[in-house]
């Protein structure tokens, strides 16, 4: 099949040429264990870099640790990671093109993802600059040159990788075996939200982002639009938490569980409507919900 030829999108592809319902799974495994090999070695440079006390200390904090340079490095390349974890076992596999993952248009589309980046932008920093007039300072500022240009490059391949196992592989394979997508979109939600071991608001939170992820990956028939929208979220988070008017914790009070909540939907009925009033998204799907 043609990197190129992908059959409808919906996240959801029922008719791959020679598709097989165990093959995903197969991709899971070997995804898995590139996965594991490339994370030893990410915990091997990082531990001679910055000592293996450390990086055992940033191991044990959960997402405190995100509010140290060294952390934040490592957290977000775990994830990053996912990519060529991906990327490999599909190869090995080769049950369908790589590029089906990304889109019913036979591939990822860097213009649709930065036209996306605008809406959710405008949102989140309006509501990071008021939060930030009202509350003050709540840590240190520890920005710098460094750590701004390497975060404008790991996080964004983070959040793409992330929505290419969740968005992806896991929503895609869900879709294809229940050929319900509510089911899909809530069921990789819910692997979203264990994938977050925050208190039980934050995951509530996760789990309410993910269906709103999944939505967006659906209804704008590929990872742009959601890839665009997490990587705001956690760019807007770790440059006001270095500049000190954010602190990263893995307890998650009321009032950040119902912000969260109100400024994602915000940003994603937001991108939704615009994206789909301007065409951005290209041919609608076949409604199955």
């Amino acid at each position: 099949m043609s990197e190129h030829n992908t059959p409808e999108y919906i996240t959801f592809p029922r008719t791959f040429e020679n598709y097989r319902w165990y093959k995903p799974i197969l991709v899971f495994i070997i995804g898995a264990i590139v996965y594991v090999i490339l994370q030893v070695a990410i915990f091997a440079i990082f531990g001679m870099a910055y000592g293996w006390n450390t990086i055992f200390q940033l191991m044990t904090q959960g997402y405190e640790a995100l509010n140290s340079e060294a952390g934040s490095y490592i957290g977000y390349l775990s994830v990053a990671i996912f990519l060529p974890s991906l990327y490999i076992a599909t190869k090995i596999v080769r049950d369908r093109p790589f590029s089906s993952y990304s889109s019913s248009r036979g591939g990822w589309d860097w213009k649709l993802f930065f036209k996306s980046l605008t809406i959710p932008l405008a949102v989140y920093l309006i509501y990071e600059i008021i939060t930030s007039i009202i509350h003050g300072p709540v840590g240190p500022n520890t920005l710098t040159v460094t750590f701004f240009v390497i975060c404008l490059i790991i996080i964004p391949l983070q959040c793409i990788a992330e929505e290419y196992f969740l968005r992806g592989l896991v929503m895609q394979t869900f879709g294809s075996w229940f050929k319900i997508p509510i089911v899909a979109i809530i069921l990789q939600s819910v692997i979203f939200a264990s994938m977050h071991p925050y208190s039980i608001l934050g995951v509530v939170g996760v789990l309410i982002q993910g269906i709103l992820l999944g939505f967006l990956t659906w209804r704008s028939n590929g990872l742009e639009a959601s890839s665009a929208l997490h990587c705001v979220n956690n760019l807007t988070s770790a440059y006001f938490t270095a500049i000190g008017f954010e602190v990263t914790s893995s307890i998650i009070g009321p009032f950040d569980f119902a912000s969260t909540i109100i400024v994602t939907t915000v940003s994603a009925l937001g991108l939704y409507y615009v994206g789909t009033r301007k065409g951005w998204f290209g041919e609608k799907t076949e409604k199955l919900i």
